[in-house]
């Protein structure tokens, strides 16, 4: 008896106990998709990332240009368009560049539809979209109708690219992504190592055009696996939606507001007729009635009443309308969640590293594709087989590298007495810094000075494995650190790649190499070929790619310094408590 009475005093004089505070990532849903089994989970992940490899082999499943001593150019898919199409050197480089600059900005809307429409339905639109541009442009007669057909696949193809992750960021907890995100991110690695394989084999094969009936079949195939998907967005999850929703509940508000008055005073000019008659006979000493005051102050108290009693009713019950009111594509803004993103100073530092380590490992593709084709003679087969050792090791890379930010992320969290914070994930990129610029330069001067292609190859792997275990860290940080907002922020990061890797590949060429002529009357195949005179070449290229390596690893390092309190200085800003 005397313990319960101890017992029920120390309970009384205990502090009340804070309810449990859930973010918005841990909202109860119906139907959870973190709740579902290991297998489902698994086939959304097969499914995503064989969609994502639609991106990377529509970017490189023909190569831009053949080498002064490359086979002879009419079994290039480059060549066969300029001749059957008529088409200029310069437009197929503007179709090259534009898929690059498409595909890396239009992810921005995909994610703004996805927050209202589900991301099945985008999935679905976006995979349908990009097999007809295959299509047509596999059909195409002219030059312009390839170009436009091209803008087209980039448009459906980079949907998954942002949806992606956001994805995985529906169905797994961040313990757990970095590995996720690893085995994800490397499908689309592949494309750049097979797409020309694949390209090279089609055209020598049959015609440039299997090439876009590959793509084609492959899309279709991937849209077939989109039916059955189960969507895993859930709107209570997603800031966009409910800040869309308070919006639209604030119209309403207003609208339903600016009635009640008009209703409020037609009311009140019904009740009283008989003060406005009397007011009229009974001027007042400065001969003016007082009616219609009397009219206007009684209406403004009775609507000021009735707007005091709908925010207490709205306070009491805030989730009454949220069954009631439909959002609908009017209600979409897809600036508004951007600049959300891009005002926290973590995101934007990360974005422009993870900018960077992306347009490296484009620029490293393209210029050795170039660089084998004119100083090795490769043709596009043996290109591409080169290639598959910086595929490899991108993969590895992917793969290891998202294990081991698990890893370091749970052995953070345990240390931290259970509380993680997103910053936590980028310890991990700390080893493969170390390694990630002497690979670069290595790769550099190796081409430079012509050695065996076998060093080359051990290069590309190295530089594939420790630059995308770097991003991929990166990737999951992008999604930790905008809790609510994956979709927009994994979109805003294809937009920063999708531009630095833009002006990397317009640079690219003019500093390794300068073409001075295209008269060869001497070739073995009989046709013309160009002068080739080095600019900087490959070691000073990747000699400046080594010094951008080192900025963007000082950009994480500064990030996993001070984006704790940049983020957590933001969040408080959005929650009106600072």
């Amino acid at each position: 008896m005397l313990d319960h009475t101890q017992d029920s005093r120390q309970d009384t004089l205990s502090p009340p106990q804070p309810p449990a505070v859930l973010d918005i990532e841990h909202a109860v849903v119906a139907d959870d998709p973190r709740a579902w089994s290991k297998a489902r989970k698994l086939v959304v992940v097969a499914t995503v990332s064989a969609a994502s490899m639609i991106a990377g082999l529509g970017g490189n499943i023909y190569n831009r240009e053949h080498g002064a001593n490359s086979p002879p150019p009419c079994i290039a898919a480059i060549s066969q368009i300029e001749e059957q199409l008529h088409a200029s050197s310069g437009a197929i480089s503007l179709s090259l560049s534009l898929f690059i600059l498409i595909q890396g900005g239009v992810p921005l809307l995909w994610s703004a539809l996805s927050e209202f429409w589900g991301r099945k339905k985008v999935y679905l639109v976006s995979t349908a979209l990009c097999a007809i541009g295959c299509i047509v442009a596999a059909l195409s007669k002219t030059i312009g109708v390839l170009i436009g057909m091209r803008c087209i696949q980039a448009i459906g193809s980079s949907a998954v690219i942002s949806l992606g992750a956001a994805t995985l960021a529906d169905i797994f907890e961040p313990s757990q992504r970095g590995t996720m995100m690893g085995i994800y991110y490397s499908a689309p690695l592949l494309g750049p190592s097979l797409g020309p394989i694949l390209g090279g084999a089609l055209t020598q094969g049959f015609n440039w055009r299997a090439t876009f009936w590959f793509l084609a079949i492959f899309v279709g195939v991937c849209f077939l696996l989109f039916i059955p998907f189960r969507d895993t967005f859930r709107r209570e999850r997603s800031l966009v939606y409910q800040a869309a929703l308070k919006r639209r509940l604030a119209h309403e508000s207003a609208k339903g507001s600016e009635a009640s008055s008009l209703s409020q005073i037609t009311a009140v000019s019904r009740i009283i007729p008989d003060v406005e008659k009397k007011t009229e006979e009974k001027p007042t000493a400065d001969g003016h009635g007082e009616g219609k005051d009397a009219i206007e102050t009684l209406a403004r108290d009775i609507d000021l009443e009735k707007q005091q009693k709908q925010a207490v009713s709205a306070d009491i019950d805030p989730a009454e309308p949220l069954e009631e009111i439909k959002l609908s594509l009017a209600d979409v803004n897809p600036v508004k969640p951007i600049v959300h993103v891009l005002r926290r100073m973590n995101n934007l530092t990360i974005l422009t590293a993870s900018g960077l380590i992306f347009a490296f490992s484009y620029s490293i593709t393209y210029t050795c594709s170039r660089t084998l084709a004119n100083k090795y003679g490769y043709n596009a087969l043996q290109i591409g087989l080169v290639l598959l050792s910086f595929g490899a090791g991108s993969l590895f890379g992917s793969v290891l590298g998202g294990r081991y930010s698990d890893h370091v992320f749970r052995k953070l969290k345990a240390s931290n007495g259970g509380s993680s914070e997103a910053e936590m994930r980028l310890q991990s990129t700390m080893v493969p810094m170390i390694f990630l610029p002497p690979s670069v330069i290595a790769y550099g001067w190796v081409c430079e000075r012509h050695v065996n292609v076998a060093a080359i190859c051990v290069m590309l792997f190295l530089a594939g494995f420790f630059s995308i275990s770097i991003y991929s860290s990166t990737l999951a940080y992008i999604v930790d650190a905008n809790t609510g907002r994956s979709s927009s922020a994994v979109a805003t990061n294809s937009a920063f790649r999708g531009l630095f890797a833009f002006v990397a590949s317009e640079v690219a060429v003019p500093l390794q190499v300068r073409l001075i002529s295209w008269h060869l009357p001497h070739t073995p195949c009989g046709c013309r070929g160009p002068f080739l005179h080095d600019a900087i070449g490959d070691g000073g290229l990747y000699s400046l790619w080594t010094g951008l390596m080192i900025l963007a690893e000082l950009l994480i390092l500064l990030v996993w310094w001070k984006g704790g309190a940049w983020r957590q200085k933001w969040e408080l800003k959005e929650r009106g408590l600072s």
